[in-house]
């Protein structure tokens, strides 16, 4: 059940309508431009590493051996720095080599305004200025007194202190701190639920939490009633208004009021608790897809060894580089993006997520720029489309295009300010035409990457210099991967040509398990023979012949069909989400039933397009509930189905068409965009019986 799709050039080119004659004279043109540059580009590049090169190697003979990095093959890496075992001395070395140089940015905001969006909602625009910049120093010093002033409100070294805060510098500063005094950083996701955050802070039993002024208001107002060990809550961004029904015993504070308090009182202290490599630095709750989320114990250790990987894989990161934060923090890949810049020199600039994080999802920067190329002139759409073509041709060759970048490509470069070098994917998979147009359209290298928080975000990254598609890249030099059959899947490590399996990775990145949780750690972590911690991912993935991985099933997406054929429901969506019909999709199955349905979130302007072509009339929610609609969308998820090589069985019989995008506010999807499969069964429940053929 492979659902692997096919990431040659020759399939994911665009189709052009010229005079055949005059593209005969333009490829004859290109060909002579090609050879002519050539020979100066061989011997003036600086990296001409083939793609097809060897990546990662089993370290036996066996079906069943772990892969290793060639850069791991006697050893894998876990310490970044000689003697920095801890996340504290991490950032005292950087501290000391990069003293002034700047580390954490913010953006000034100028104004706010509400725009009402086509649908009526209110979308909060933000007009922001210039980034105002702190020192390495300026950090240290801002950390360790926001760390001894929380030692003087009473937090003790080896306890819980939760964070509940949008990603900006003070997040970072915060954090810091705790992993200087030894305080165990709990951290959760800013859009989480009341029910999961309740559920984390009493699990975890913190007295003291750091956050926002609106986070305070909106999230915790409700629910701190609920939190009774909760003594301190600490603002980042200044003093909220008091509230009447704020519970007795519980004080707040100011981040500046306690970075003063602990200033005021350094001189008399004595010297605070320094962690060991083996004490908890973060307790990470998991926005999961099922069920209340759950508390991942990780040691500094466990993310020194990550970032150790990460950062082999991310060439000459230094000084001159500028990372955009702006993915939640309390996310594993952000945090570790973070640390891996922090630890190299490189700044960090925080943006405000209204004014990226909208724009900055892949799949729909690739369908937005389609969808304006398809509205140039007849000229211009193929001018684009052959430099485009070309450029496919040229990439997969490990070649590149200083023209077509320079003249054809720099205005949809400059959408991301136009001096972009690497991007890096992680979460959900970029889909492989996607990542061709990233790699074509931005000039740039589109790095994916595979790891989960309990692997402390470490497994896999794809080469800057790999151009392949639809793969996630070897191992990192931290960790080794195994594949382990599975039987009722039809995955086996002695697959041919290529070995498939459920992913297993091993290393020191590997975490301690779940927090207040050892049924749970028991069945997904164990140790080998040799006392290296391994980790069950549930992911089914099989390894190229170079050693890179590519991730092809979820075991928790199978499902068995009432005669008895199993169908991956990730495999379905892979085949179809693509298209620029569809913004999302969740195809949905059970035993009791012979067929497959779906739940989709449609493109407004195609569905809108799709319907005048064929005479359908109506308001946005009046086509999206249309039988008319959801019939003329089969016809196309079919011929895409048919197109992807998926079985009869595995395309979708019957669809919904949802006129609301599934955000994490809606509780719908997790902060990384992957779908949360029970919510959106009971949020669409009465579709499915509808579908099902149950009134």
């Amino acid at each position: 059940m492979n659902n692997h799709v096919s990431s040659k050039p020759s399939t994911m080119k665009l189709k052009q309508t010229i005079n055949p004659v005059l593209l005969f004279f333009i490829h004859f043109v290109i060909s002579l431009y090609t050879i002519l540059t050539y020979i100066p580009y061989y011997f003036l590049s600086e990296s001409r590493k083939k793609p097809s090169q060897i990546k990662a190697k089993p370290v036996s003979s066996e079906p069943d051996s772990a892969y290793r990095s060639v850069n791991s093959l006697d050893g894998l890496a876990s310490v970044l720095y000689p003697g920095c075992d801890t996340l504290d001395k991490v950032f005292m070395y950087a501290k000391n080599k990069f003293k002034d140089k700047r580390l954490l940015g913010t953006r000034e905001i100028l104004n706010e305004e509400d725009e009402v969006q086509p649908n009526g909602k209110i979308f909060k625009k933000v007009i922001l200025g210039h980034y105002n910049w702190l020192s390495y120093e300026d950090v240290f010093v801002r950390a360790l007194n926001f760390g001894n002033g929380l030692q003087m409100l009473g937090q003790k070294p080896k306890t819980n202190i939760a964070i509940f805060c949008e990603t900006r510098a003070e997040w970072m500063i915060a954090a810091q701190a705790c992993f200087m005094y030894n305080f165990q950083l709990v951290t959760l996701y800013a859009t989480l639920g009341g029910p999961a955050i309740v559920h984390g802070l009493n699990e975890t039993e913190v007295t003291n939490i750091i956050t926002s002024k609106e986070l305070l208001q909106t999230k915790l107002k409700g629910v701190v009633s609920t939190v009774p060990r909760l003594r301190h809550i600490i603002t980042v961004d200044g003093k909220p208004p008091a509230w009447a029904e704020f519970p007795k015993g519980v004080i707040v504070h100011t981040m500046a009021a306690v970075q003063a308090l602990g200033a005021k009182a350094s001189v008399e202290n004595e010297p605070h608790s320094k962690p060991a490599p083996l004490d908890i630095a973060v307790i990470m709750y998991t926005s999961g897809s099922t069920g209340l989320p759950k508390g991942v114990m990780i040691s500094h250790s466990n993310i020194i060894a990550g970032i150790t990987g990460m950062a082999e894989r991310i060439p000459e990161l230094g000084e001159e580089d500028v990372y955009i934060g702006y993915l939640p923090l309390a996310h594993v890949l952000e945090l570790s993006a973070e640390l891996v810049c922090l630890s190299h020199g490189c700044r960090i600039g925080y943006s405000s997520p209204q004014t990226l994080a909208d724009q900055e999802i892949m799949d729909r920067i690739y369908k937005n720029v389609m969808n304006k190329v398809n509205e140039m002139s007849s000229f211009q759409r193929n001018l684009f489309i052959l430099a485009y073509n070309y450029k496919m041709e040229q990439i997969a060759k490990g070649q590149s295009t200083p023209l077509c970048d320079r003249f054809i490509f720099r205005k949809v470069r400059s959408l991301l300010g136009g001096n972009t070098r690497l991007l890096l994917c992680g979460g959900a998979p970029l889909s492989p035409t996607t990542q061709r147009f990233m790699n074509i359209c931005f000039c740039c290298s589109v790095g994916q990457g595979y790891g989960l928080t309990e692997s402390s975000g470490a497994g896999t990254i794809t080469e800057v210099w790999d151009y392949n598609t639809g793969r996630v890249g070897a191992p990192l030099v931290c960790c080794e991967i195994k594949l382990k059959n599975w039987e009722e899947g039809g995955y086996f490590n002695t697959d041919k040509p290529h070995p498939r399996g459920e992913i297993l990775i091993g290393g020191q990145n590997v975490t301690m398990g779940y927090y207040k949780n050892e049924a749970k750690t028991k069945t997904d972590f164990f140790e080998d023979e040799n006392g290296q911690r391994w980790l069950c991912t549930g992911d089914i993935g099989e390894f190229d012949p170079d050693g890179c991985l590519k991730i092809i099933d979820r075991k928790k997406d199978l499902v068995k069909l009432q005669a008895g054929e199993y169908v991956s429901l990730g495999k379905v969506e892979a085949a179809l989400k693509n298209l620029s019909l569809i913004d999302n999709i969740c195809a949905y199955a059970n035993s009791y039933h012979s067929y497959v349905i779906g739940f989709i979130v449609p493109n407004q302007k195609e569905l809108t397009e799709l319907a005048r072509k064929k005479g359908l009339k109506g308001t946005w929610e009046e086509l999206c509930n249309s039988c008319e609609m959801e019939n003329e969308v089969l016809k196309v998820l079919s011929e895409a189905a048919i197109s992807a090589s998926l079985e009869k069985f595995e395309i979708p019989v019957k669809i919904r068409l949802s006129p609301e995008p599934w955000t994490p506010e809606t509780g719908l999807v997790t902060d990384a965009f992957k779908l949360k499969r029970k919510e959106l069964k009971t949020h669409y429940q009465a579709d499915i019986e509808r579908m099902y053929g149950r009134k």
